[in-house]
């Protein structure tokens, strides 16, 4: 399954796709709304499509009009079906993130090259049966977006960090002091609830992806050896209202930037060529052969 493999919804082709947060402000002219059915049901709401540099650009709120998405129940397949079904082709993340390390700050921006993956409750792949498809994710996000996106960043003054680990949670809770502490113990920079299974949806429909990770907070690991207050809903919108006025230069920067770059080839495009098992004919299993199966 790939873009040309989605049914296309009628009307523009956006080539960029943001998902982020409802105040995220970039100004799109000529907007239309668009209710867009998925094989996995509706996204998380209407696609904001309107023009952007001379580019048609796609808008999708991560977590609903309303933020009435919890983590845990974002359509995060629907959302990227949707974006796919218009045809498009690079996916802009932007997301709140908590501190795992002191030398990353409230109100950093971090553009991580990496990902573990801790959600246990969410599906997390776009093929459920035959062909059986094990995409490539050694690299999780666009090596071809991820330095755009830090100069971006950095454009507008910014402190950016260029790499970094984020560790993706199920929530809707925050960690436990023992679960924050182990995370930072593995080295791992930054925390999250959304990254995944939406970047990893993204490259099995073959778009390249980045997340911009915006720090809200340090988590809750560093509350008993620093005196640091424990993170909370209340301490991190505020943070989030901050970050949330840069977040817009930021991103325009990067629709500027790749609006004025050709597109060239990029191994996130052609992800499926080598990801599908053949199907392969049936086995005789009558004379107890054992066969041995790599999972």
């Amino acid at each position: 399954m790939n873009n040309s493999s989605y049914q296309r919804v009628p009307g523009g082709s956006p080539r960029v796709g943001i998902i982020g947060g409802s105040g995220l402000g970039v100004v799109l002219d000529g907007l239309e709304h668009l209710e867009i059915d998925t094989p996995f049901g509706r996204p998380s709401a209407p696609i904001a499509v309107g023009e952007f540099a001379g580019q048609q650009v796609a808008f999708l709120p991560r977590h609903g009009v309303r933020h009435e998405f919890p983590p845990h129940r974002i359509p995060y397949r629907a959302n990227i079906c949707a974006l796919a079904s218009l045809g498009v082709e690079r996916i802009i993340a932007v997301s709140a993130v908590g501190s795992l390390q002191p030398g990353i700050h409230p109100r950093d921006f971090v553009v991580c090259d990496q990902l573990v993956d801790l959600t246990k409750n969410r599906a997390s792949s776009l093929h459920d049966g035959a062909p059986v498809t094990h995409i490539a994710f050694a690299e999780p996000f666009c090596p071809q977006l991820r330095p755009l996106a830090v100069d971006s960043c950095r454009s507008a003054d910014i402190n950016t960090h260029a790499n970094g680990t984020v560790v993706v949670v199920d929530g809707p809770r925050f960690s436990t002091i023992a679960e924050s502490q182990w995370y930072s113990r593995q080295g791992w920079q930054v925390i999250n609830m959304t990254v995944c299974p939406e970047a990893a949806l993204a490259r099995e429909a073959e778009m390249c992806y980045v997340n911009i990770a915006h720090v809200t907070d340090y988590d809750v690991g560093f509350h008993t050896d620093s005196g640091i207050d424990p993170v909370s809903t209340s301490s991190a919108l505020q943070v989030i209202e901050d970050n949330n006025k840069r977040i817009p230069s930021v991103v325009t920067h990067l629709l500027e930037t790749i609006a004025h770059q050709p597109q060239t080839e990029c191994s996130c495009r052609s992800a499926l060529a080598v990801a599908r098992f053949t199907p392969a004919p049936e086995i005789d299993l009558s004379e107890g052969i054992a066969v041995a199966d790599r999972h």
